[in-house]
């Protein structure tokens, strides 16, 4: 039981992330499982997906909520499919401010809606640098 919580705790892969953030039984991820994988608390969860708290812990199937880990998710695969580890994306996501976007962390700017913007700038970024 503790070797499961650590690997739902700390997904070291993209399949990893995946499984770690499946809702048991559901076609859907889980807000609950978000949270701790990105030791987040749920009012600043329900800040970024624009939703009151309660609803991450009552409606988890929610449009907002289920679009805000989707985009995250697309983010982190970005990254990772560039050959970061997952423990080191998921650093990247809370934490580096990017000057391209005003210095937000990307965990705001997926926050802010432009989840296309930052993909579209992670390729570009990998493009230059393999050039």
């Amino acid at each position: 039981m503790a070797s499961n919580a650590v690997l739902e705790l700390q997904p070291t892969s993209f399949e990893g992330l995946m499984e770690a953030l499946r809702e048991v039984n559901r076609v859907m991820f889980s807000p609950e499982r978000f949270l701790k994988v990105f030791s987040m608390d749920q009012q600043t969860f329900a800040t970024r997906a624009h939703v009151h708290r309660n609803t991450v812990r009552n409606a988890p199937e929610s449009e907002k909520i289920q679009a805000y880990i989707r985009d995250a998710v697309r983010v982190l695969r970005a990254v990772t499919d560039m050959g970061t580890d997952m423990t080191k994306a998921i650093f990247w996501f809370k934490n580096e401010p990017l000057s391209t976007f005003d210095y937000r962390t990307p965990e705001e700017v997926v926050s802010d809606g432009r989840t296309e913007q930052l993909i579209a700038f992670l390729q570009s970024w990998e493009a230059g640098s393999q050039g």
